[in-house]
């Protein structure tokens, strides 16, 4: 089966507002299918839905073809979830929760304490396996949960804003695995606002902006739909004034980001070659020189406004 989700006219209303209305989409075996949308544009409703924990208004949701409404727990098996929020056993160990949750599940216990292991080597918590979770920080902690919507080997994995507010090591160690468990034909529903994230791993987005699909695409033809270059960055040996460039004739604007200097053009060959010749003229070394591509975030905001 190549979709092993599939959305069909998803409602949900609560009083006079629709969280979210007639959604349908679907995501493949192996695919990381991000779903970005501003606050309150129905991400979270959207999971809830699929993942059976509310029940759709209207429509249905088929998780490799279980009936979300009909046949949940036929679904549910097929499921890790992450939630947006989600708290481990504080009072058990790391290893206390693991094996907790994988009987829960009904995962034999030698299979359970194997996969147990794999994945706290693969988080790096192995060592920390015999912690109480209390004492645990954040980025600790979200691994942890990681590991418990992992613990029955499931085929499909939903995740929301799984990186938000985490250190650099640990939102890199999730996302590392992200794209190993793809790469094992995992399905991954990801939610998230980091859009450099989903620009990194998703293979194909979903906008939601008023509770309605506004765009599905991958993230390259997203960021197409934007324009061509804009903006030229670069960096010299030593400070100039942002004055001085916004007096070459092919720039529109220019911004200052911390050592670097932004500047927008609408023929970005004509300002490389003037960028070349100011350099020359005042005997400057470039540290950088980059044409910048529209950003997915550049696509977000046209996309949602």
């Amino acid at each position: 089966m190549k979709n092993v989700i599939e959305a069909v006219e998803l409602t949900k209303q609560y009083g006079s507002i629709k969280a979210v209305n007639h959604v349908s989409f679907t995501v493949e075996r192996g695919e990381i299918f991000g779903f970005l949308g501003p606050n309150g544009a129905g991400k979270t409703t959207t999971i809830r839905m699929l993942t059976g924990v509310v029940k759709p208004d209207f429509g249905t949701a088929y998780i490799k073809g279980y009936d979300i409404r009909r046949e949940a727990l036929k679904a549910k098996q097929l499921m890790g979830v992450l939630p947006e929020v989600a708290n481990a056993y504080i009072d058990l160990t790391v290893w206390g929760n693991l094996m907790f949750l994988g009987e829960l599940y009904g995962v034999p216990g030698t299979v359970r304490r194997e996969r147990a292991e794999t994945l706290l080597r693969k988080l790096d918590l192995y060592d920390r396996r015999g912690q109480v979770v209390r004492g645990l920080s954040k980025g600790l902690k979200q691994r942890l949960l990681l590991c418990m919507a992992l613990i029955n080997n499931p085929e499909i994995l939903f995740l929301d804003e799984p990186t938000s507010g985490l250190d650099v090591q640990s939102a890199r160690l999730i996302k590392e695995m992200l794209l190993e468990l793809a790469h094992e034909d995992v399905a991954i529903f990801l939610t998230t606002h980091n859009m450099e994230e989903a620009n990194q791993l998703c293979d194909r987005v979903a906008i939601i902006n008023h509770g309605e699909i506004a765009a599905v695409n991958r993230p390259e033809r997203l960021r197409a739909t934007v324009g061509e270059v804009k903006w030229i960055e670069l960096a010299f040996d030593r400070p100039v004034k942002a004055e001085s460039l916004a007096r070459l004739s092919s720039v529109v604007e220019v911004k200052r980001l911390g050592d670097k200097l932004r500047l927008r053009t609408k023929d970005p060959n004509e300002l490389i070659f003037q960028i070349v010749e100011y350099a020359k003229a005042n005997k400057l070394k470039f540290l950088t020189l980059n044409t910048l591509a529209p950003s997915l975030e550049e696509a977000f905001l046209e996309i949602t406004k």
